[in-house]
């Protein structure tokens, strides 16, 4: 799987799905544009390490070229002038993922609408919808440009899940509906210029802060185990990462056009696997297994 002479845009890449996804389009040799408005000379409101700097690294340590850009997704002029530049240094642009999000530090769990902070929960719609059409509105025109062009709705959840599951909160709930929505609607809109949409899921993820929210690293996260057993399931933000690789690198990836996809369901028809060789996959895991009541065991889901 080769990725060698494409140009990838992962908005939204300083951790989590969005890192993991950069750096395996790089490590099958893309150029990847990573943005965020994490940098090492300033934080976003999240406070978080990360920086998109580290991530345009980590694709350079990988194979592929990383190009970190500090962009603000909900500023226009701001994506104008990164696709400008794209365009000028670049001459196409051939896979857009579109990972923004922001909100984990403004939902509230099991609250209706009128005891949810009014405030918090407009700006997680703003972060995660607004942001993916002020991208593709401006970034979209230079990808259909050329034929083949891909266009990657990140969101939580597949279309199936979310259709009969409350996500406990009904911010949330719409913020991850919605982008499955958009990812069609493009679909329908890039179609005839030769150019596929998908949406998908990771499973559960173990990003820098879910870690951290147990108490444990990438090297002793099993430890968390004995307090949420569900765990066992979680996959690194590479494996999405490879499942839109293995997207961006098929042929005949129009076959999948405005279909909601996740990264246990595609390691089983393009065979790759996570960091550790298993092929963890959630999403059934969590109907058959979790939200079933059953004790953990991953037997058969990894």
């Amino acid at each position: 799987m080769t990725l060698q002479g494409k140009v990838a845009l992962v908005a939204g890449a300083s951790r989590g799905a969005g890192r993991g996804i950069a750096m395996e389009l790089g490590a099958a040799g893309a150029t990847v544009y990573v943005t965020g408005r994490t940098t090492r000379d300033r934080q976003s409101e999240y406070q978080r390490p990360e920086t998109i700097e580290e991530t345009a690294e980590a694709i350079d340590a990988l194979g592929g070229k990383g190009v970190a850009v500090r962009v603000d997704h909900l500023v226009s002029d701001e994506v104008r002038d990164l696709v400008a530049r794209i365009r000028k240094d670049e001459g196409r642009l051939d896979i857009l993922v579109n990972d923004i999000w922001g909100g984990e530090k403004l939902f509230e769990w099991n609250k209706p609408v009128w005891d949810h902070n009014l405030d918090n929960g407009l700006r997680m719609l703003r972060l995660s919808i607004d942001s993916h059409l002020i991208t593709a509105h401006h970034a979209l025109p230079l990808m259909i440009e050329k034929p083949g062009g891909l266009l990657v709705e990140v969101t939580d959840g597949t279309a199936e899940y979310n259709a009969v599951n409350y996500r406990l909160s009904p911010f949330y709930d719409l913020c991850k509906s919605a982008v499955l929505r958009m990812a069609w609607a493009h679909a329908k809109d890039l179609a005839p210029h030769g150019a596929t949409a998908v949406a998908i899921t990771p499973g559960w993820l173990r990003s820098e802060m879910m870690l951290e929210h147990f108490g444990v690293t990438e090297a002793n996260w099993r430890d968390a185990l004995e307090n949420v057993p569900h765990f066992a399931i979680s996959e690194t933000p590479r494996f999405v990462g490879r499942a839109v690789a293995a997207l961006a690198a098929d042929p005949d990836v129009a076959r999948w056009n405005g279909q909601s996809l996740s990264s246990g369901g595609l390691a089983q028809v393009y065979g790759f696997t996570d960091l550790d060789g298993s092929r963890p996959n959630a999403w059934p895991y969590v109907v058959e297994v979790q939200d079933a009541g059953k004790p953990a065991d991953t037997t058969g889901y990894r």
